[in-house]
């Protein structure tokens, strides 16, 4: 593999199904990347220090915090945000099940829990209330919509499980 930089280099990246082409320095983060280059503003610069969450997106199904990875090793990868979960016009169920539980407060948090409760569903991990708590723990609300955010996981869970 080349060395690449200091110097900007072109980065290809595919976000929410479309390539892009973006020139940056090597070492410009994903979460950056996305509001500066891409102007998808969805996920959030909170700590900027890979503690909050509000910065959760995607890479390969996977969920990272997009503020301590660099872009450039997205490339060769898929990396989904907030504006890319929805079908078209039709909400995410977990989008639905946010708003119908008031499950945000400020909202400032939002799509990063949003992103991580979609994610924590697909891995498996909803069993229980305390199950739920411990795998969004990487996500923090400072207005404290922790129990809203638990009943709009359960709903979805329990919608997918038809009980």
């Amino acid at each position: 593999m080349e060395a690449r930089g200091p110097e900007n280099v072109k980065v290809g990246l595919s976000v929410n199904g479309e390539s892009h082409l973006v020139e940056l320095e090597p070492r410009v983060s994903l979460l950056d990347t996305l509001r500066e280059k891409l102007a998808l503003t969805g996920s959030k610069k909170g700590c900027d220090q890979g503690t909050c969450g509000a910065c959760t997106v995607w890479v390969d199904g996977r969920r990272v915090l997009s503020c301590l990875t660099l872009a450039i090793t997205c490339e060769g990868q898929e990396v989904t945000t907030i504006e890319g979960l929805a079908d078209g016009e039709e909400m995410h169920p977990m989008q639905r099940a946010f708003l119908e539980h008031d499950a945000f407060q400020c909202g400032y948090c939002t799509p990063g829990q949003i992103m991580s409760a979609v994610a924590l569903l697909d891995e498996g991990h909803a069993g229980t209330d305390p199950e739920i708590a411990e795998w969004m723990s990487g996500n923090i609300c400072r207005c404290a919509a922790y129990p809203n955010i638990r009943s709009a996981i359960r709903e979805v869970r329990d919608r997918k499980t038809g009980q």
